[in-house]
């Protein structure tokens, strides 16, 4: 029986949440996208809680789904982690490639201020 693309990305993701955790001091960033939308959100795993969290949809950008605005994505999550007293995170890509839109989003969060 073949395996669904979207349990393949589970069994992707679980393996990677084996390796990485997020903890108060370094919290981890998480990403999804979506044909029309990235979203990002950085994760305090010992307590389950989102600390902050930005997507592309807020931006009120034209197109939603590019690199410039997965960027901004990034600067604001950086943003918005900075007022909230986070500087070190611990980057988890989401089972995607480190390329593209998600490259743009921790290139855009390292701009931020945002140490991985």
């Amino acid at each position: 029986m073949a395996i669904s693309k979207q349990d393949r990305r589970a069994r992707i993701k679980l393996g990677i949440r084996r390796k990485i955790s997020g903890t108060a001091e370094t919290p981890r960033l998480t990403v999804f996208k979506s044909n029309r939308a990235i979203y990002a959100q950085v994760i305090d795993d010992l307590k389950g809680h989102t600390l902050v969290a930005a997507n592309s949809l807020e931006l009120g950008a034209e197109s939603n789904a590019d690199i410039d605005t997965a960027s901004k994505v990034g600067e604001t999550l950086a943003e918005r982690a900075k007022d909230a007293g986070i500087k070190a995170i611990v980057f988890d890509r989401g089972g995607y490639r480190f390329h593209g839109r998600v490259k743009a989003l921790a290139d855009g969060a390292r701009k931020g201020g945002l140490k991985f």
